[in-house]
Protein backbone atom coordinates (compact mmCIF):
# COMPACT_ATOMS: atom_id res chain seq x y z
CA UNK A 1 0.00 0.00 0.00
CA UNK A 2 1.38 3.47 -1.27
CA UNK A 3 1.02 6.23 1.09
CA UNK A 4 0.55 9.70 -0.68
CA UNK A 5 2.91 12.62 1.13
CA UNK A 6 0.14 15.31 1.31
CA UNK A 7 2.33 19.19 1.22
CA UNK A 8 -0.10 22.14 1.62
CA UNK A 9 -3.37 19.79 -0.13
CA UNK A 10 -0.79 18.66 -2.98
CA UNK A 11 -0.38 15.13 -3.09
CA UNK A 12 3.44 14.71 -4.16
CA UNK A 13 2.54 10.61 -4.93
CA UNK A 14 -0.02 11.45 -6.86
CA UNK A 15 2.21 13.77 -9.04
CA UNK A 16 4.90 11.59 -9.34
CA UNK A 17 2.04 8.90 -10.82
CA UNK A 18 0.35 11.02 -13.13
CA UNK A 19 4.20 12.54 -14.14
CA UNK A 20 4.84 8.86 -15.35
CA UNK A 21 1.48 8.33 -17.05
CA UNK A 22 2.16 11.77 -19.26
CA UNK A 23 6.16 10.67 -19.93
CA UNK A 24 4.17 7.46 -21.18
CA UNK A 25 1.77 8.88 -23.28
CA UNK A 26 5.05 10.79 -24.66
CA UNK A 27 7.13 8.23 -25.65
CA UNK A 28 4.09 6.21 -27.07
CA UNK A 29 2.97 9.54 -29.04
CA UNK A 30 5.84 10.14 -31.88
CA UNK A 31 4.32 13.18 -32.56
CA UNK A 32 5.54 15.08 -29.85
CA UNK A 33 9.15 14.06 -29.87
CA UNK A 34 9.25 15.17 -33.52
CA UNK A 35 7.61 18.31 -33.00
CA UNK A 36 9.86 19.26 -30.38
CA UNK A 37 13.24 18.15 -32.08
CA UNK A 38 12.27 18.64 -35.53
CA UNK A 39 10.29 22.18 -35.13
CA UNK A 40 13.05 24.06 -34.09
CA UNK A 41 15.94 22.38 -36.13
CA UNK A 42 14.28 23.15 -39.11
CA UNK A 43 12.95 26.66 -38.27
CA UNK A 44 16.37 28.08 -36.79
CA UNK A 45 17.89 26.68 -40.00
CA UNK A 46 15.30 27.69 -42.96
CA UNK A 47 13.81 31.11 -41.32
CA UNK A 48 16.45 33.23 -40.70
CA UNK A 49 17.18 32.79 -44.34
CA UNK A 50 14.28 32.93 -45.77
CA UNK A 51 13.42 36.04 -43.83
CA UNK A 52 15.84 37.89 -45.68
CA UNK A 53 15.74 42.04 -44.45
CA UNK A 54 18.80 42.42 -46.89
CA UNK A 55 17.48 44.06 -50.68
CA UNK A 56 19.92 42.50 -53.00
CA UNK A 57 19.93 42.52 -57.09
CA UNK A 58 17.87 45.53 -57.27
CA UNK A 59 16.61 46.15 -60.81
CA UNK A 60 18.03 49.48 -62.13
CA UNK A 61 17.45 51.60 -65.09
CA UNK A 62 19.70 54.83 -65.97
CA UNK A 63 18.68 57.91 -67.95
CA UNK A 64 21.81 59.30 -68.44
CA UNK A 65 21.08 63.02 -70.25
CA UNK A 66 24.81 64.15 -69.45
CA UNK A 67 26.73 61.74 -70.54
CA UNK A 68 30.05 63.05 -69.37
CA UNK A 69 33.12 61.64 -67.24
CA UNK A 70 31.09 62.47 -63.87
CA UNK A 71 27.90 60.61 -64.85
CA UNK A 72 29.87 57.41 -65.85
CA UNK A 73 31.85 57.18 -62.42
CA UNK A 74 28.83 57.63 -60.68
CA UNK A 75 27.05 54.65 -62.60
CA UNK A 76 29.95 52.76 -62.21
CA UNK A 77 29.83 53.46 -58.24
CA UNK A 78 26.64 52.23 -58.04
CA UNK A 79 26.87 49.15 -59.99
CA UNK A 80 29.64 48.30 -57.94
CA UNK A 81 27.76 48.64 -54.45
CA UNK A 82 26.52 45.05 -54.88
CA UNK A 83 22.95 46.38 -54.08
CA UNK A 84 22.43 47.27 -58.05
CA UNK A 85 21.80 45.16 -61.27
CA UNK A 86 21.68 47.28 -64.00
CA UNK A 87 19.21 46.49 -66.52
CA UNK A 88 19.29 48.88 -69.33
CA UNK A 89 20.56 52.73 -70.07
CA UNK A 90 17.49 54.19 -71.13
CA UNK A 91 16.57 57.00 -74.07
CA UNK A 92 14.50 58.60 -72.25
CA UNK A 93 12.36 58.61 -68.76
CA UNK A 94 8.70 57.36 -70.52
CA UNK A 95 10.71 54.60 -71.61
CA UNK A 96 12.58 53.52 -68.21
CA UNK A 97 8.88 54.26 -66.70
CA UNK A 98 7.44 51.41 -69.15
CA UNK A 99 10.16 49.10 -68.21
CA UNK A 100 9.13 49.43 -64.50
CA UNK A 101 5.22 48.72 -64.98
CA UNK A 102 6.41 45.84 -67.17
CA UNK A 103 8.11 44.97 -63.56
CA UNK A 104 11.35 44.47 -65.33
CA UNK A 105 13.17 47.35 -63.64
CA UNK A 106 12.40 48.55 -59.66
CA UNK A 107 14.13 51.88 -59.63
CA UNK A 108 14.88 54.81 -62.22
CA UNK A 109 17.84 56.94 -61.58
CA UNK A 110 17.65 59.97 -63.76
CA UNK A 111 20.56 62.31 -64.28
CA UNK A 112 20.08 65.99 -65.74
CA UNK A 113 21.88 67.01 -69.24
CA UNK A 114 24.12 69.87 -66.92
CA UNK A 115 25.15 67.20 -63.99
CA UNK A 116 28.90 67.50 -64.70
CA UNK A 117 28.73 71.54 -65.32
CA UNK A 118 26.37 71.42 -62.27
CA UNK A 119 28.92 69.69 -59.84
CA UNK A 120 32.11 71.78 -61.59
CA UNK A 121 30.40 75.18 -61.58
CA UNK A 122 27.67 75.52 -58.78
CA UNK A 123 28.94 72.43 -56.62
CA UNK A 124 25.77 71.10 -56.44
CA UNK A 125 23.84 68.86 -58.85
CA UNK A 126 20.19 67.39 -58.93
CA UNK A 127 19.37 63.65 -59.81
CA UNK A 128 15.78 62.00 -60.05
CA UNK A 129 15.11 59.07 -57.95
CA UNK A 130 12.00 57.03 -58.99
CA UNK A 131 11.14 53.68 -57.00
CA UNK A 132 8.52 51.35 -57.84
CA UNK A 133 6.91 51.19 -54.29
CA UNK A 134 4.01 48.11 -54.74
CA UNK A 135 6.35 46.23 -52.70
CA UNK A 136 6.66 49.06 -49.91
CA UNK A 137 9.61 47.48 -47.92
CA UNK A 138 11.96 46.90 -50.99
CA UNK A 139 11.36 50.38 -52.24
CA UNK A 140 11.74 52.06 -49.38
CA UNK A 141 15.10 50.46 -48.88
CA UNK A 142 15.87 50.62 -52.41
CA UNK A 143 15.74 54.25 -53.10
CA UNK A 144 17.74 54.88 -49.10
CA UNK A 145 20.79 52.65 -50.69
CA UNK A 146 20.08 54.69 -53.58
CA UNK A 147 20.33 58.14 -51.36
CA UNK A 148 23.06 56.82 -49.84
CA UNK A 149 25.36 55.67 -52.88
CA UNK A 150 24.96 59.65 -54.29
CA UNK A 151 25.70 61.53 -50.99
CA UNK A 152 28.75 58.83 -50.61
CA UNK A 153 29.46 59.83 -54.19
CA UNK A 154 28.90 63.96 -53.70
CA UNK A 155 31.27 63.83 -50.65
CA UNK A 156 33.97 61.56 -52.27
CA UNK A 157 33.91 64.23 -55.30
CA UNK A 158 34.52 67.10 -52.48
CA UNK A 159 37.17 65.36 -51.14
CA UNK A 160 39.23 65.51 -54.66
CA UNK A 161 38.59 68.99 -55.16
CA UNK A 162 39.69 70.36 -51.53
CA UNK A 163 42.51 68.15 -52.27
CA UNK A 164 43.49 69.51 -55.70
CA UNK A 165 43.12 73.29 -54.72
CA UNK A 166 46.20 74.05 -52.58
CA UNK A 167 44.87 77.24 -51.84
CA UNK A 168 42.55 75.65 -49.55
CA UNK A 169 43.35 74.69 -45.94
CA UNK A 170 40.25 73.18 -44.80
CA UNK A 171 40.39 70.37 -42.40
CA UNK A 172 38.65 67.04 -43.40
CA UNK A 173 36.79 65.06 -41.05
CA UNK A 174 36.17 61.46 -41.19
CA UNK A 175 32.68 59.72 -40.28
CA UNK A 176 33.81 55.95 -39.07
CA UNK A 177 29.71 54.50 -37.80
CA UNK A 178 30.50 52.43 -34.99
CA UNK A 179 27.69 50.05 -35.00
CA UNK A 180 27.15 48.78 -31.01
CA UNK A 181 26.11 44.60 -30.43
CA UNK A 182 25.98 43.97 -34.50
CA UNK A 183 28.77 45.24 -36.01
CA UNK A 184 27.84 44.19 -38.96
CA UNK A 185 24.27 45.51 -39.16
CA UNK A 186 22.96 41.67 -39.78
CA UNK A 187 20.34 40.85 -39.82
CA UNK A 188 20.57 37.53 -38.75
CA UNK A 189 21.72 38.47 -35.32
CA UNK A 190 18.16 40.02 -34.61
CA UNK A 191 16.30 37.51 -35.96
CA UNK A 192 18.06 34.47 -34.14
CA UNK A 193 17.43 35.02 -30.58
CA UNK A 194 13.12 36.27 -31.44
CA UNK A 195 12.81 32.69 -33.66
CA UNK A 196 13.99 30.88 -30.29
CA UNK A 197 11.73 32.53 -28.68
CA UNK A 198 8.57 31.85 -31.07
CA UNK A 199 9.56 28.21 -31.07
CA UNK A 200 9.65 28.01 -27.45
CA UNK A 201 5.81 29.89 -27.88
CA UNK A 202 5.16 27.25 -29.92
CA UNK A 203 6.13 23.99 -28.67
CA UNK A 204 4.89 24.74 -25.14
CA UNK A 205 1.86 26.67 -25.71
CA UNK A 206 0.31 24.01 -28.68
CA UNK A 207 1.15 21.01 -26.67
CA UNK A 208 -0.19 21.65 -23.27
CA UNK A 209 -3.20 23.51 -25.45
CA UNK A 210 -3.65 20.17 -26.81
CA UNK A 211 -3.23 18.08 -24.06
CA UNK A 212 -6.50 18.42 -21.88
CA UNK A 213 -8.63 18.93 -25.10
CA UNK A 214 -7.39 15.55 -26.35
CA UNK A 215 -8.53 13.85 -23.22
CA UNK A 216 -11.36 14.73 -23.26
CA UNK A 217 -12.07 13.61 -26.49
CA UNK A 218 -10.72 10.21 -25.87
CA UNK A 219 -12.40 10.54 -22.73
CA UNK A 220 -9.95 9.78 -20.32
CA UNK A 221 -9.95 12.76 -18.65
CA UNK A 222 -13.07 11.65 -17.00
CA UNK A 223 -11.45 8.82 -15.40
CA UNK A 224 -8.87 11.34 -13.75
CA UNK A 225 -11.81 13.90 -12.90
CA UNK A 226 -13.18 10.65 -10.18
CA UNK A 227 -10.01 10.17 -8.36
CA UNK A 228 -9.71 12.22 -5.68
CA UNK A 229 -6.17 13.74 -7.58
CA UNK A 230 -6.36 18.02 -6.56
CA UNK A 231 -7.18 20.13 -9.43
CA UNK A 232 -3.80 21.74 -8.78
CA UNK A 233 -1.42 18.45 -8.65
CA UNK A 234 -3.27 17.60 -11.94
CA UNK A 235 -2.41 21.24 -13.77
CA UNK A 236 1.31 20.32 -12.40
CA UNK A 237 1.97 17.34 -13.82
CA UNK A 238 0.28 18.58 -17.35
CA UNK A 239 3.02 21.33 -16.82
CA UNK A 240 6.04 19.92 -15.31
CA UNK A 241 6.57 17.60 -18.89
CA UNK A 242 6.51 20.58 -20.90
CA UNK A 243 8.20 23.08 -18.63
CA UNK A 244 11.14 20.02 -19.91
CA UNK A 245 10.18 20.43 -23.44
CA UNK A 246 11.37 24.00 -23.25
CA UNK A 247 14.54 23.17 -22.18
CA UNK A 248 15.08 20.36 -24.46
CA UNK A 249 13.89 22.86 -27.67
CA UNK A 250 16.08 26.16 -26.09
CA UNK A 251 19.30 23.92 -26.41
CA UNK A 252 18.78 22.23 -29.34
CA UNK A 253 18.11 26.54 -30.89
CA UNK A 254 21.33 27.60 -29.11
CA UNK A 255 23.00 24.16 -30.99
CA UNK A 256 21.80 25.19 -34.10
CA UNK A 257 22.70 28.95 -33.61
CA UNK A 258 26.34 28.03 -33.05
CA UNK A 259 26.97 25.53 -35.70
CA UNK A 260 24.90 26.71 -38.52
CA UNK A 261 25.75 30.92 -37.70
CA UNK A 262 28.78 30.79 -35.55
CA UNK A 263 26.35 32.61 -33.15
CA UNK A 264 26.95 32.49 -29.57
CA UNK A 265 25.38 34.21 -26.74
CA UNK A 266 27.84 37.09 -24.91
CA UNK A 267 26.05 36.93 -21.91
CA UNK A 268 25.52 33.77 -19.62
CA UNK A 269 23.28 31.23 -20.49
CA UNK A 270 22.59 30.35 -17.47
CA UNK A 271 20.39 33.63 -17.18
CA UNK A 272 18.59 32.50 -20.29
CA UNK A 273 17.34 29.43 -19.00
CA UNK A 274 15.86 30.92 -15.85
CA UNK A 275 14.15 33.53 -17.49
CA UNK A 276 13.12 30.97 -19.79
CA UNK A 277 11.76 28.82 -17.00
CA UNK A 278 9.51 31.25 -16.02
CA UNK A 279 8.34 32.18 -19.26
CA UNK A 280 7.73 28.42 -20.26
CA UNK A 281 5.47 28.16 -16.86
CA UNK A 282 3.99 30.89 -18.19
CA UNK A 283 2.64 29.90 -21.38
CA UNK A 284 1.95 26.34 -20.74
CA UNK A 285 -0.33 27.88 -17.88
CA UNK A 286 -1.45 29.98 -20.91
CA UNK A 287 -2.36 26.93 -23.25
CA UNK A 288 -3.73 24.59 -20.25
CA UNK A 289 -6.14 27.93 -19.63
CA UNK A 290 -7.15 27.34 -23.46
CA UNK A 291 -7.67 23.62 -23.17
CA UNK A 292 -10.06 24.20 -20.09
CA UNK A 293 -12.58 26.18 -22.39
CA UNK A 294 -12.08 24.05 -25.51
CA UNK A 295 -13.95 21.32 -26.29
CA UNK A 296 -12.28 19.85 -29.47
CA UNK A 297 -8.92 19.54 -30.53
CA UNK A 298 -9.64 22.14 -33.25
CA UNK A 299 -11.03 24.48 -31.16
CA UNK A 300 -7.79 24.37 -29.18
CA UNK A 301 -5.73 25.06 -32.19
CA UNK A 302 -7.71 27.71 -33.56
CA UNK A 303 -7.90 29.60 -30.31
CA UNK A 304 -4.12 29.01 -29.84
CA UNK A 305 -3.19 30.12 -33.38
CA UNK A 306 -5.35 33.29 -32.88
CA UNK A 307 -3.35 34.49 -29.99
CA UNK A 308 -0.08 32.88 -30.67
CA UNK A 309 -0.10 35.20 -33.52
CA UNK A 310 -1.75 37.94 -32.19
CA UNK A 311 1.21 38.13 -29.22
CA UNK A 312 4.13 37.66 -31.94
CA UNK A 313 3.38 40.96 -33.77
CA UNK A 314 2.61 42.20 -30.88
CA UNK A 315 6.30 41.02 -29.73
CA UNK A 316 8.74 43.06 -31.52
CA UNK A 317 9.87 40.30 -33.48
CA UNK A 318 9.16 41.97 -36.93
CA UNK A 319 8.38 45.31 -36.23
CA UNK A 320 10.52 47.74 -33.32
CA UNK A 321 7.50 48.29 -31.00
CA UNK A 322 8.27 51.70 -30.54
CA UNK A 323 7.52 52.00 -34.71
CA UNK A 324 3.97 51.03 -33.56
CA UNK A 325 1.07 52.91 -33.24
CA UNK A 326 0.78 54.23 -29.43
CA UNK A 327 -2.33 52.34 -28.65
CA UNK A 328 -0.50 48.82 -30.15
CA UNK A 329 2.32 49.65 -28.09
CA UNK A 330 0.00 49.86 -24.63
CA UNK A 331 -1.43 46.54 -26.00
CA UNK A 332 2.01 44.52 -26.41
CA UNK A 333 2.69 45.14 -22.39
CA UNK A 334 -0.13 42.40 -22.13
CA UNK A 335 2.00 39.80 -24.53
CA UNK A 336 4.31 37.69 -22.31
CA UNK A 337 6.46 36.95 -25.91
CA UNK A 338 7.62 40.98 -26.13
CA UNK A 339 9.20 40.51 -22.83
CA UNK A 340 11.01 37.19 -24.22
CA UNK A 341 11.84 38.67 -27.14
CA UNK A 342 13.64 41.55 -25.19
CA UNK A 343 15.25 39.18 -22.81
CA UNK A 344 16.68 37.34 -25.49
CA UNK A 345 18.10 39.67 -27.74
CA UNK A 346 19.67 41.70 -24.80
CA UNK A 347 21.42 38.67 -22.97
CA UNK A 348 22.35 37.63 -26.25
CA UNK A 349 23.61 39.83 -27.71
CA UNK A 350 24.23 42.85 -25.25
CA UNK A 351 25.21 40.30 -22.46
CA UNK A 352 23.03 42.00 -20.02
CA UNK A 353 22.94 41.02 -16.68
CA UNK A 354 19.50 40.25 -14.17
CA UNK A 355 19.64 43.61 -12.74
CA UNK A 356 18.60 45.47 -16.43
CA UNK A 357 16.42 42.95 -17.20
CA UNK A 358 14.55 42.88 -13.56
CA UNK A 359 11.29 44.16 -14.65
CA UNK A 360 10.73 41.67 -17.56
CA UNK A 361 11.63 38.88 -14.88
CA UNK A 362 8.68 40.70 -12.41
CA UNK A 363 6.72 40.68 -15.82
CA UNK A 364 7.11 37.08 -16.55
CA UNK A 365 6.65 35.84 -13.06
CA UNK A 366 3.56 37.95 -13.14
CA UNK A 367 2.33 36.36 -16.29
CA UNK A 368 3.06 32.45 -14.56
CA UNK A 369 1.04 33.25 -11.74
CA UNK A 370 -1.83 34.83 -13.37
CA UNK A 371 -2.33 32.00 -15.83
CA UNK A 372 -1.76 28.92 -13.76
CA UNK A 373 -3.82 30.50 -11.35
CA UNK A 374 -6.49 30.54 -14.12
CA UNK A 375 -5.93 26.94 -15.54
CA UNK A 376 -6.45 25.94 -12.13
CA UNK A 377 -9.50 27.80 -11.14
CA UNK A 378 -11.05 27.04 -14.91
CA UNK A 379 -10.57 23.39 -14.52
CA UNK A 380 -13.76 22.44 -13.73
CA UNK A 381 -13.06 18.35 -11.64
CA UNK A 382 -16.32 16.55 -10.48
CA UNK A 383 -15.79 13.94 -7.57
Amino acid sequence: MSTIIKHKGIGLGSIRFLLKKEFLQMKRNKFIPKVAIVLPFVALTLFPMVANFDIRDIKLAVVDNNRSTYSSRFINKITSSGHFHLVDIAEGYNRALWLVEQDIVDIILEIPPRFEEDLVYEQKANVLISTNAVNGMKGGLSSAYLMSIVNDFSAEIRGEWIQSDSRLNIPKFEIVPRYNFNPLLDYKYTMIPAIMMMMLAVITGFLPALNIVGEKEKGTIEQLNVTPVSRIALILSKLIPYWIIGFVVLTICFIVAWVFYGMTSVGNYGLIYLFAAVFTLAFSGFGLMISNYAHTVQQGMFIMFFFVITFIFLSGLYTPVSSMPQWTQVVSWFSPLRYMVEVLRFIFLKGSGFFALRWHFAALCGFAVFFNGWAVLSYRKSH
